[in-house]
């Protein structure tokens, strides 16, 4: 692919005379690419020395170039591997109530996931209100990385009543899909949740397992899902990536 590249690299010059940045210019060098097609989601980006070479800049000219397209979020690092192409934002849409994998299927991209921890724990206060559940009753938690496009997209913690689905810390798998599970195996179907979304700023945690920078925004989503009759199935935690994402939605005003 980096010869492809290169190749596709050849009929852009840059303008050393001009007054915009050489930077700038790579930069939009390489969105022109990305934007036509030509290099698509999961393709890899010449390296700062190949970029360097390329336009004959520095290596510092280069690599504010590649910066550049990773802060716009069309681009993503992986240590050790390289820089590749993030392609469009995905988006995500408040009109259905569906899992991780489900929207992924939706948009044409199989999902898969890194099970972080799963067993039984004592319900804090505040999930086990939502649940409505005794204080303290047990609860299965489920962590996970959520994975898309050969890329960590959330962080997402569910939680459940043990009551409803007892074994499912013994028969659940990485790759399983949770909705699927709690249907197949218990009759469980989520039809309704309400979902709250806020932005926050990635720490620690999210900068080691969604591969993104400290302080860069998330989305935080928190989720309660309730069965057809109203009864609260599942509370989730939720932390995605707000440069792989956008939010989606239609609006009406009312009475018409």
């Amino acid at each position: 692919m980096s010869r492809q590249l290169e190749a596709l690299l050849i009929s852009h010059a840059i303008d050393r005379n001009s007054p915009v940045p050489l930077y700038f210019q790579i930069r939009e060098n390489l969105l022109a690419e990305i934007r036509s097609g030509r290099l698509k989601a999961g393709d890899p980006l010449l390296s700062e020395p190949q970029l360097s070479a390329q336009f004959a800049v520095s290596r510092m000219t280069a690599r504010q170039a590649v910066q550049s397209l990773c802060k716009l979020g069309v681009a993503y690092r992986q240590r050790g591997k390289g820089t590749f192409v993030s392609g469009t934002k995905l988006e995500i849409s408040f009109r259905h109530v569906q899992s991780f994998t489900e929207e992924m299927g939706a948009l044409g991209h199989a999902a898969s996931s890194k099970v972080l921890s799963l067993g039984v724990v004592p319900a804090p206060p505040e999930i086990a209100a939502a649940l409505h559940l005794p204080p303290h009753a047990e609860i299965i938690r489920l962590h996970r990385v959520r994975i898309a496009v050969a890329v960590p997209m959330a962080l997402e913690m569910s939680h459940l009543p043990r009551q409803l689905c007892p074994d499912l810390v013994e028969h659940f798998r990485p790759g399983d899909s949770l909705y699927e599970t709690l249907w197949n195996r218990y009759g469980i179907r989520i039809q309704v949740a309400d979902e709250t979304v806020e932005v926050g700023l990635a720490r620690a945690e999210d900068v080691r397992l969604l591969r993104v920078r400290e302080g860069c925004p998330l989305f935080l989503f928190t989720r309660v899902a309730y069965l057809a009759d109203g009864q609260p199935v599942e509370y989730v935690k939720s932390r995605y990536r707000a440069d792989r994402y956008k939010i989606v939605n239609r609006l009406m005003r009312p009475g018409v």
